[in-house]
């Protein structure tokens, strides 16, 4: 009998036992791996090249990867983009040069969320792909094209993995209740087909979290002397104990986006950085955040302090320059200064309404006298008679000056509001107002 260390030591959660040993126990994904198809034919014929999987969680792309190692008897070395920097990656080469040299085998990096690794660390493995040293297969669960440089793109082809289908995770589920040797076919499960189907479609294309559901339902199973039986109200129970995370694409993601947004509109620093913590606890990737904090920036505060663009830039460039945990540490210093800083939609108010006003009346001509003129046709024609050189004036301004098309209504679309750094813009542009108002007048 096993001691319980070693059962501890050897248990494999049951998404782990029930990843697919070959290509013909893999579901989903018939576009890359049915028969003919690009990936098939890789694996068929033992072919390595780079390349990237990108798809939702859950579809397979860490399979595919020990599939492609298998079948080419190739070394497989996994890291995480979140965890590993550029001395792991030269240790992975360095093993990779031996492994070569003393077995003449070829050696797969599999990098987990690649796009997490900023541009130096691209750069690191970039040489020893090109060597062949390395066979790159990247996993991502965001666009390569927005989050990898171009020269490891050149050389890596992408793969698009889609989000699984209800009745496939329902296959999965059905395959682990019925696998005798790594599922729990050998025990005695009830488990009414539409609660099956109600997990399948929660996992919402994501086979790992299905396999989690149905685990921890089993484990918690009602023993009766039918066999263990899973009931409606234990999958209730699980379902919402379970969704406390956030699941990226789902309601719950949106939810917590709008939350932190809100947040930070109403001034409420700890309530951000609240949300922040809860994104960034439940795994959404931190480049995301920094993008709609750099929106808030322009959306919710715009001129009333400029500062929080640049700081939301910087924080960003921080953490492309960092990566996790040190970078985070800098998006949440710009969540909170935007959280307290003066607020104005001043800014997001006027270019919706100029917009607006362009689409409205079409491809209104620049009236002749700001417009360029660098040819002698161009000045016969008019172009920039009677302009007046802004420096040459008074206060550098040319009262009465209308630099708007004709046939357009006359508008101020900017408003600045008594808030932060605009009472001073106000302030000025009110000056200005009376400067034309008393030019109309002479």
């Amino acid at each position: 009998m096993r001691g319980k260390e070693e059962i501890e030591i050897s248990y494999q959660p049951l998404a782990a036992r029930m990843r697919p040993r070959s290509v013909d126990e893999f579901i989903g994904q018939g576009h890359l791996i049915a028969q003919g198809k690009p990936l098939r034919r890789a694996i068929d014929n033992k072919v390595l090249h780079s390349m990237i999987l990108w798809g939702p969680p859950g579809t397979g792309k860490t399979t595919l990867a020990r599939l492609l190692a298998t079948s080419a008897h190739a070394h497989i070395e996994s890291i995480s983009a979140v965890l590993a920097g550029v001395k792991d990656i030269r240790e992975v080469v360095a093993r990779a040069k031996d492994i070569r040299a003393t077995k003449n085998q070829a050696t797969i990096l599999f990098v987990d969320e690649v796009h997490r690794f900023n541009k130096a660390q691209q750069d690191a493995f970039l040489p020893f792909v090109e060597e062949g040293v390395l066979t790159l297969i990247g996993a991502t669960t965001e666009n390569p094209s927005f989050e990898l440089n171009s020269a490891l793109l050149s050389r890596t082809r992408v793969y698009v993995l889609k989000r699984m289908q209800a009745e496939e995770i329902l296959a999965v589920i059905n395959q682990a209740l019925e696998d005798k040797e790594r599922g729990y076919g050998e025990r005695k499960i009830i488990f009414p087909e539409n609660l099956r189907k109600k997990i399948a479609h929660i996992a919402d294309g994501d086979a790992r979290q299905a396999l989690n559901f149905l685990e921890i339902c089993v484990d918690f199973a009602e023993s009766t002397d039918q066999g263990e039986e899973v009931s409606e109200a234990l999958l209730q129970q699980i379902l919402s104990e379970g969704m406390r995370r956030f699941d990226k694409g789902g309601e719950v993601f949106y939810d917590q986006i709008s939350a932190l947004h809100k947040a930070v509109r109403g001034s409420s620093p700890d309530a951000a950085l609240y949300w922040f913590c809860r994104m960034i606890d439940g795994g959404c990737d931190p480049l995301y955040i920094a993008r709609r904090v750099i929106r808030m920036a322009n959306e919710d505060i715009g001129n009333a302090d400029p500062r929080a663009l640049t700081l939301a830039l910087e924080a960003t460039a921080v953490y492309e320059r960092l990566g996790s945990p040190e970078g985070e540490l800098a998006l949440a210093q710009a969540v909170m200064y935007l959280a307290v800083a003066a607020k104005s939609n001043a800014c997001y108010v006027a270019y919706s309404e100029a917009m607006s006003d362009v689409e409205e009346y079409g491809s209104l001509e620049v009236p002749l006298h700001i417009r360029n003129a660098p040819t002698k046709l161009m000045k016969q024609l008019g172009y920039g008679k009677d302009y007046r050189y802004a420096h040459d004036e008074d206060d550098a301004y040319v009262a009465g000056e209308n630099y708007l098309p004709d046939g357009l209504p006359k508008k101020r679309y900017y408003q600045p509001v008594p808030r932060g750094l605009e009472i001073k813009i106000k302030e000025k542009l009110g000056q200005l107002q009376k400067l034309d108002l008393k030019k109309d007048k002479v």
